[in-house]
Formats: C-alpha cells, structure tokens, sequence
C-alpha cells in the first residue's frame, strides 16, 4: 500500500462500497476476502456495504454542493483552460 503507514489500519476498518457496480451479489464478501489476502494478518479489516450505495455518491456529491465553504473551489471552464489542470491544486488543496 503506498500510503502513510500512521493511516493503513484506519483506512483497512473503514472501506465503504459506493455505486452502482457495488451491487452485485456478494461483492462485500469478496472484497473482504480478497483485502485480508492482501493485508497484514493482523490488521482488522471493515468493509460496509450500505444498501443504499447504488445512490451514495450522488448523495455525498449533492452534499458537498450544497455546502457553502465548497463554493470557493468550483471551477468554470474557463478557469481550466487558461490555467490547466493547476488550477485544481491551487484552488482545492
């Protein structure tokens, strides 16, 4: 995993499934089989599958809209292309 090893056992208790192709039939349990191949033998690995997850990143992606601090970071079009792909970094992170 190439990420901060301080966050590993967090991000391994918190994996939500989200979206359409997360409705298969027993995908939860796939995943969870395969994460615990691939993980530590140790480490706790938490997978949710919410039954609404079809819909779920709709919902966060209407939230996070709504959310007045998210205003300052939208980018028109026009923003883009006269700045590039920067002008994500400068105006998200």
């Amino acid at each position: 995993m190439k990420c901060d090893v301080d966050i590993r056992k967090d991000l391994y208790a918190n994996i939500v499934l989200s979206g359409g192709s997360t409705m298969f039939p027993g995908i939860a349990d796939r995943m969870q089989k395969e994460i615990t191949i691939l993980a530590p033998s140790t480490m706790k690995i938490k997978i949710v599958a919410p039954p609404e997850r079809k819909y779920s990143v709709w919902i966060g992606g209407s939230i996070l809209a709504s959310l007045s601090t998210f205003h300052q970071m939208w980018i028109t079009k026009q923003e883009y292309d006269e700045s590039g792909p920067g002008i994500v970094h400068r105006k998200c992170f």
